[in-house]
């Protein structure tokens, strides 16, 4: 193939991202957003504490896989590039106020967390092993009886996180790595490879322990290093704040007369960058929600806990990204040959000195680290929902597939990468979010029971007994009838 057809591909690529996300995605995860927090009434802000409060006993699993192991393997995901590379690509894309849209796109989106984490939890089914499989493929075909959709979905997020969003992982560690230790990119392919190799070969709760062990240290180890720099930059915070809502609408653009331009930009990057990181209303972390036990024993207590998710990885890791970066002063985004992972190590270093490239090198080691098994585990559920009876050959090959795409990844360019990347997350975020509005009313029902025997006095739990249009949709082994408010397994 020359260089005619890639010039092509890479055209088509564009296109697609183009009418994606210069209008249909942007309006529909918006719009979406908005109208799951109008419909519940706010729940992201009445319900804050309460998401913190549900952590307590999110350990417990009997066995399976708890909801913090499904939280932090969905951490695990969206807690990786889009964190450290994806904030500096939209500053440097869209300016400053590309952060105020990461927000506002995180705000609206943890209601579309919830949504959608409720139904991959409602629509689970009983994998045999004491764990559970789920997400949107199950709540499509289940729900709304479309099996060529969940199909078409289940494509897309196998291409998607198995292989692009991979590669995109592999892709910023071996950058991160070259710039601080000067270590060839091949070299940390080989090394990713062979660290990644046995914890994929151990299956679903191989990975929730290896993310339940380093997802929250990593984060609080970034976010310490993070409230540093702004500790002894505190001065100039205001004005960093100042910087990012002025750049959100214009403001700092009008003198300019390019207003609308950079305006279009700051949205447009933010939400991309912001989706890509917090993956709400993607369809990607209900594929982890569906796999956890839940405490209380009801569908929309994971919603709760994945709702929590979306605010760590944008409202609070995110936004420590941003200010290391926007603290440094404008002169760091002047230039145009650093982008990505290089800019916030440059970033940091201009903070606490070199050592600070090397750290960022670090904490993209593990973020992505992470995310690469994360990844894995959805595709490996949704390979399992396509193949059926012949699922272990299927997942044997997309093992081998996954590895060898975080080999390409490690030695290839970013930008095409990236491109793709968000090509196939939009795909996947368009059929899960016109998914989720048809079958809103499902998750709403569910919210309105949990808040019922909430505001009642007792623990929540689910009696599909009391949902008869939705029961017979449901797996039983998942699900099995019981009086609500009786103890439960």
């Amino acid at each position: 193939m020359d260089n005619t057809f890639f010039a092509a591909f890479a055209g088509l690529v564009d296109a697609g991202n183009g009418l994606l996300w210069g209008s249909v995605l942007i309006y529909l995860l918006l719009g979406a957003g908005l109208y799951f927090t109008v419909m519940t009434r706010g729940i992201q802000l009445r319900y804050f504490g309460h998401m913190f409060k549900l952590l307590r006993h999110s350990r417990e699993s009997d066995g399976g896989i708890s909801s913090f192991q499904a939280l932090s393997t969905s951490l695990a995901a969206r807690v990786g590039t889009g964190n450290l590379a994806g904030v500096a690509v939209a500053i440097s894309l869209g300016g400053p106020g590309a952060v105020f849209w990461m927000w506002m796109t995180a705000m609206v989106g943890m209601a579309t967390s919830f949504i959608e984490s409720t139904l991959a939890q409602a629509f689970k089914v009983d994998h045999g092993d004491g764990t559970f499989r789920g997400g949107p493929a199950r709540y499509i075909e289940r729900g709304l009886g479309l099996r060529w959709l969940a199909v078409a979905f289940s494509v897309c997020l196998i291409i998607a996180f198995g292989l692009a969003f991979n590669s995109v992982q592999a892709n910023s560690i071996a950058q991160a790595m070259e710039q601080a230790f000067a270590v060839p990119t091949w070299a940390i392919g080989v090394l990713l490879i062979a660290v990644v190799t046995p914890i994929i070969f151990g299956g679903l709760k191989s990975i929730a322990r290896v993310a339940e062990l380093i997802v929250p240290l990593m984060a609080l180890l970034y976010l310490l290093l993070a409230l540093v720099v702004v500790a002894t930059n505190a001065a100039e915070l205001p004005g960093a704040l100042a910087t990012i809502v002025k750049s959100a609408f214009g403001l700092e653009q009008a003198a300019g007369g390019a207003v609308a331009y950079a305006v279009s930009q700051a949205i447009m990057n933010g939400i991309q960058r912001g989706l890509f990181s917090n993956e709400a209303g993607m369809g990607s972390a209900p594929n982890a929600a569906a796999t956890a036990t839940t405490k209380p024993d009801h569908p929309a207590a994971q919603g709760f806990i994945q709702m929590l998710g979306v605010f760590l990885d944008t409202l609070v890791i995110c936004t420590a990204t941003a200010a290391i970066i926007i603290m440094a002063g404008p002169g760091l985004l002047a230039g145009d040959e650093v982008n990505g992972i290089q800019l916030t190590q440059m970033a940091l270093s201009s903070h606490v000195g070199q050592w600070g490239g090397m750290f960022v090198a670090v904490a993209i080691l593990l973020f992505a680290f992470t995310s690469v098994i994360a990844n894995y585990s959805y595709g490996e559920a949704n390979v399992e929902y396509l193949a059926g009876c012949r699922a272990p050959v299927a997942v044997l090959i997309y093992r081998l597939a996954v590895l060898a795409m975080v080999m390409v990844g490690s030695v290839a360019s970013l930008g095409p990468i990236w491109n793709f990347a968000d090509l196939s997350m939009g795909m996947m975020a368009l059929i899960n979010l016109v998914a989720i509005l048809l079958l809103s009313p499902v998750a709403f029902a569910l919210f309105r029971d949990y808040e019922r025997q909430l505001k009642a006095g007792v623990e929540p739990v689910f009696d599909p007994a009391q949902f008869p249009d939705l029961a017979h949709k449901l797996d039983a082994q998942a699900w099995p009838a019981r009086k609500a408010g009786r103890e439960t397994r």
